[in-house]
């Protein structure tokens, strides 16, 4: 199953948490700049000073997009610069039809080598079957996402089920390889805690507590339900931890404190 290298981190570190690397240049310590690519040595500090909290990394995409070629590459060079057994997901929300949702599979499976990635499952399954066929790699679909437009169309009702419950029935039935996950918002905690109890063959991955205050409580006792791998999502909170020359002892500090209240 796709998610056993998942599986070998959490067991190893005995953390659930995945790290997102998201390197807002406006946020990123002064000092990085002397590097001939901050965003680079930011990333790279992070990575060094938690290794052995993380379990996984999250890197997304929008980021390094917005820095042009050289974003391309450092988003490449980052990946490379995770220790191989840590799982490493990139957050770009894919979907089109079948032929360049191909490409894009070829993109981050082949090229970038991570081990999962997003996809938006709007257009259905042709648009998300080649990301599905790379058996060993994870495939998190959006579902409930931690967003407030959300609600514009994820709890519409369809024949009397929302239409985030449809997804998830579709992701069930196509989740063959057992490589199929749901991106689960932890500011919708009753919706996360009922899709755990209902949909445990699919791996979690949840954003939403930090800066987007989730509920870390609701969270913190869904790790302790058993099924597919369930990992949370950290990002602004913890990267942007410090802005000296210091500041990735304060970012340990931070996954140090959130791994403390997620294991307990």
């Amino acid at each position: 199953m796709s998610f056993s290298k998942l599986s070998a981190s959490i067991e190893k570190r005995g953390a659930h948490l995945c790290i997102g690397l998201d390197p807002s240049v406006e946020k990123i310590p002064e000092f990085l700049f002397e590097y001939e690519d901050a965003v680079l040595e930011f990333n790279t500090k992070i990575i060094e000073a938690t290794q052995d909290l993380a379990c996984a990394y999250k890197l997304n995409t929008a980021f390094y997009e917005a820095l042009g070629e050289k974003g391309w590459a450092t988003f490449a060079e980052t990946v490379a610069r995770i220790p191989d057994d840590i799982y490493v997901i990139a957050d770009c929300k894919r979907s089109d039809i079948g032929n360049s949702a191909r490409h894009y599979a070829q993109t981050f499976f082949d090229y970038f080598e991570v081990d999962a990635l997003t996809v938006n499952p709007y257009m259905g399954f042709d648009s998300l079957e080649p990301f599905m066929n790379y058996a060993q790699k994870g495939v998190y679909s959006l579902v409930a996402t931690s967003n407030p437009g959300a609600y514009d169309f994820q709890f519409q009702d369809i024949g009397g089920k929302k239409l985030y419950e449809l997804v998830l029935e579709k992701l069930c039935e196509w989740n063959k390889d057992k490589n199929i996950g749901a991106v689960v918002g932890a500011t919708k905690s009753d919706v996360l805690m009922k899709i755990r109890s209902s949909f445990p063959e699919l791996s979690l991955l949840i954003p939403g507590i930090g800066a987007q205050g989730g509920s870390i409580e609701t969270v913190a006792s869904i790790l302790k339900t058993a099924g597919a791998p369930v990992i949370v999502n950290v990002s602004r909170d913890i990267i942007f931890a410090g802005y000296d020359e210091s500041f990735p002892d304060k970012v340990r500090d931070k996954a140090s404190y959130y791994n403390a209240i997620l294991e307990q």
